[in-house]
């Protein structure tokens, strides 16, 4: 039987979370890119919003959880991008704008900073 110490299992622990939380990215990412090739009020794009609008849903519920222990202006900026992200999301569902590119974009920078 293996003793694991609080820290090593808390160490394991976050490093599932991120990579839950780099795959979800993985799969928004995918998504988006499979909605911008199927047109702006295809299946895919309304399910790639759908995934997008829960994915950022997700993130701001954990960045304004006092127990985040992201520095404050790390959160900060987080947040305004998820609140940007959600907007963006219904600015397309509501045709006032047919682009992915940004989300796509906005997107795959958050993962590749989760992925180091």
């Amino acid at each position: 039987m293996y003793n694991l110490s609080y820290a090593e299992t808390m160490d394991d622990i976050c490093a599932d979370e991120k990579l839950n939380e780099l795959e979800a990215m993985n799969i928004v990412i995918a998504k988006l890119e499979q909605a911008k090739d199927s047109g702006p009020n295809s299946r895919e794009t309304i399910e790639a919003l759908f995934f997008t609008r829960r994915l950022w849903g997700y993130f701001l519920e954990s960045l304004t959880d006092d127990n985040n222990e992201l520095p404050t202006a790390l959160r900060a900026q987080l947040i305004s991008i998820g609140i940007w992200a959600i907007k963006e999301t219904e600015r397309i569902r509501q045709n006032e704008s047919e682009s992915l590119d940004p989300l796509i974009q906005i997107n795959s920078i958050i993962r590749d900073s989760l992925n180091g």
